[in-house]
């Protein structure tokens, strides 16, 4: 809902809307985001998975990375390739994917928390038809601007298990409420919630009024709540003391061991914090663009990894 929704009733046809805003919201399927590639993270107009048009289906061939429960999912949103001798950003189309498609194999990747919420994808000749296109071909980039904005807002706005209360109740059974340090950062804690609560509300009101341009930029709701998850979850395991070392066998059962190496997943996904800085300074505050060579060179003449 956070990142399909929005995209499809800005960029979506009537015919697109009709058939999937309705089950979507009812939650009858469930979508995953195929963007990431191997070579294509953080600069992901790179990407190199590539969609040629057959009549009315496009054959498409690739490997995706980090999907979040693709393994559950009926429906993808996909980034390709759909014109190689155009600069990176320009040659992109957007499309919905039907996950039960043949040709389309999920793999697991294991974290080190031991689950496996994200997963590689892989594209074999897969054939999607001409009308799952969302906006037009080789348009592709500015569709995908629209989901990424929302899944910034997403990320920092979603429930969290690691909340004030939680951190609290850490404090109060390990008896670390009197130690005056422990009761700043608590502060900290209590403190960044609330900043983070009312950001978000301001967001949402500028959106509901209309007035979009007094909403916080995506950018800084993501990365003041990456940095605030990070802060609670090795918070959690100081408080524990020496126990914290012991992973499942410490004081909560392994909850705050589990939160502090989660930090990872939304540092990166949904944009690195560098690359919400970079947006930051050139959106923001109208610095210079990060210096690059390959803007405006075909894709197919550009380094890539």
């Amino acid at each position: 809902m956070g990142l399909v929704g929005p995209t499809l009733m800005a960029h979506g046809t009537r015919e697109q809307q009709q058939r999937h805003l309705t089950p979507l919201l009812r939650g009858d399927e469930v979508w995953c985001q195929l963007f990431s590639e191997p070579g294509a993270g953080s600069d992901l107009a790179s990407l190199a998975t590539r969609a040629i048009r057959d009549g009315d289906e496009w054959i498409v061939n690739g490997q995706k990375v980090w999907t979040s429960s693709a393994q559950h999912a009926d429906f993808g949103i996909l980034l390709t390739r759909t014109d190689p001798d155009a600069a990176k950003h320009g040659g992109i189309t957007y499309f919905i994917v039907d996950m039960r498609t043949p040709g389309i194999e999920v793999r697991p990747l294991v974290q080190a928390q031991g689950v496996a919420h994200f997963n590689e994808v892989f594209l074999s000749d897969v054939r999607i038809p001409a009308a799952n296109m969302v906006g037009d071909e080789n348009g592709g980039w500015t569709v995908a601007r629209t989901t990424m904005r929302n899944e910034s807002a997403m990320i920092s706005g979603g429930g969290q298990a690691t909340t004030f209360a939680t951190v609290l109740s850490t404090a109060r059974r390990c008896g670390r409420t009197d130690d005056p340090i422990v009761r700043q950062e608590l502060a900290k804690v209590w403190g960044n919630e609330q900043i983070l609560r009312y950001l978000s509300m301001r967001t949402q009101t500028a959106v509901m009024t209309g007035r979009r341009e007094l909403a916080v930029h995506g950018s800084l709701l993501k990365n003041f709540f990456t940095r605030s998850f990070t802060h609670r979850g090795t918070l959690g395991v100081h408080l524990e003391g020496a126990e914290g070392m012991l992973d499942a066998d410490a004081e909560g059962a392994g909850f705050w061991q589990y939160q502090c190496i989660n930090q990872f997943a939304p540092r990166i996904g949904g944009g690195t914090e560098e690359v919400h800085r970079n947006n930051l300074a050139e959106q923001v505050l109208g610095l210079p663009r990060e210096p690059t060579s390959d803007h405006d060179v075909p894709w197919s003449q550009s380094r890539r990894a």
